[in-house]
């Protein structure tokens, strides 16, 4: 793929940050309404995502799959052994804390719970790595670390926010009691990488998920060389570019990404066109876009590639059991595209199955100086639909065996 020519730094201290918080008072009012989406909606009733309100039933299946989760509990035991119990209060949450639904893709305008990666001892930050290591595949491990220190990487190109823009400033909580035999799991939350894993059993939810990156490839920092996104940039291309012509009335969007030919709603410069983002745990997305039951052999392949990168970032089992709910369910999958296809062209793309929704979108610069969007600029989003992000109908269902 062609190297993209990544913007200069936007202007120096445009943004009330400071330490990682985000002062959402000093912004103008429909910004600060935009960015504060999750702490308003995060303690209202769950539903799930839908296409009309209401979660279709059945979808989620509570089993034994007899894949272990040793690894990631013994690595989570030996985290919270590292804190001091002055630490613990804040670092580990009960199962039904509200807290797993506060979280933000910007920067937080609340004070987060859960351990800041930063202000740990080195032997306390390799041990949550190790959690999260323990937890993920290599693949998926990897491109969470790398959108991590490609945040560094900005905070170093821009020479600005340098208490924000760094590797390491992100929380960090785990909820439940690893210990125990009942379901846990992690948050790591902040500026580009949020990301929830729930152990039910010997199931895994990796759900919600957002990554990304301003830019997605490092230059002329010491992170130079360091990069992401670009299976999930290729692989969706290669899908865009297999589609006919004669098809397009079924999935095309839109040929432009500019502002200036979007609705309002999808030309903001923080959700740009993406919509399961941080707040909308209860979005209602109609179905949208081409099927999987109109597409070729060839192009169904080509979307089940693409499906493949983002559940390869979950241990091989758990991504195969994963796989095989999507291809159930692949006939009534949709599709759509908005933006051109060319080798540099900025795009967004949507993959929405009854148990899995993807969003990939290119934006313009928050911190560079790009005023539309640019390739260089990612932003990805992971739900499971209908009812299951954070794992919430396996722990229904683990409750109601168990606990009734």
């Amino acid at each position: 793929m062609n190297e993209p020519h990544i913007a200069g730094p936007g202007p120096r201290g445009m943004l009330p940050i400071a330490d990682a918080i985000l002062h959402a008072d000093l912004l103008p009012e429909k910004d600060a309404w935009e960015l504060s989406a999750a702490l308003r909606h995060y303690r209202d009733p769950y539903v799930g995502v839908t296409t009309d309100g209401r979660p279709r039933p059945d979808l989620y299946t509570l089993k034994d799959t007899g894949i272990s989760a040793r690894r990631a509990v013994d690595a989570a035991r030996a985290y919270l052994d590292t804190l001091e119990p002055y630490q613990r209060g804040l670092a580990r949450l009960p199962m039904d804390s509200p807290d797993w639904r506060l979280w933000t893709n910007a920067l937080p305008v609340w004070t987060p719970k859960g351990m800041r990666l930063d202000r740990l001892t080195e032997a306390q930050r390799e041990a949550t790595l190790a959690v999260m290591e323990a937890s993920l595949s290599p693949e998926g491990f990897h491109v969470v670390r790398s959108a991590m220190k490609l945040n560094g990487a900005l905070g170093e190109y821009v020479d600005d926010y340098r208490d924000t823009l760094r590797e390491y400033a992100y929380h960090f909580t785990v909820f439940g009691d690893p210990a125990a035999s009942e379901p846990w799991g992690w948050q790591l939350m902040g500026h580009h990488v949020d990301v929830h894993c729930v152990f039910v059993g010997t199931q895994v939810v990796l759900a919600p998920v957002f990554l990304g990156a301003e830019p997605a490839i490092a230059q002329g920092t010491r992170y130079a060389g360091v990069r992401a996104f670009d299976e999930e940039t290729d692989h969706g291309l290669a899908l865009r570019r297999a589609l006919s012509p004669d098809q397009e009335d079924r999935f095309l969007q839109g040929d432009s990404l500019l502002a200036a030919d979007l609705p309002p709603e999808l030309a903001g410069p923080f959700n740009g066109r993406h919509l399961a983002g941080a707040g909308a745990d209860n979005l209602v997305l109609p179905a949208e876009g081409i099927a999987g039951e109109e597409l070729t052999d060839a192009q169904q392949g080509l979307l089940l590639d693409l499906v493949k990168v983002y559940l390869g970032r979950l241990p091989a089992d758990h991504a195969a059991a994963k796989l095989d709910q999507v291809v159930d369910h692949l006939d009534t999958t949709r599709f759509v595209w908005r933006g051109q296809h060319g080798d540099t062209s900025p795009f967004y793309y949507r993959v929405h199955s009854p148990v899995l929704l993807i969003e990939y979108d290119n934006h313009p610069g928050i911190f560079l100086d790009n005023r539309e969007p640019e390739r260089f600029h990612v932003h990805t989003i992971v739900r499971e639909p209908n009812g299951n992000d954070y794992g919430k109908s396996l722990l229904a269902q683990h409750y109601a065996l168990h606990h009734s």
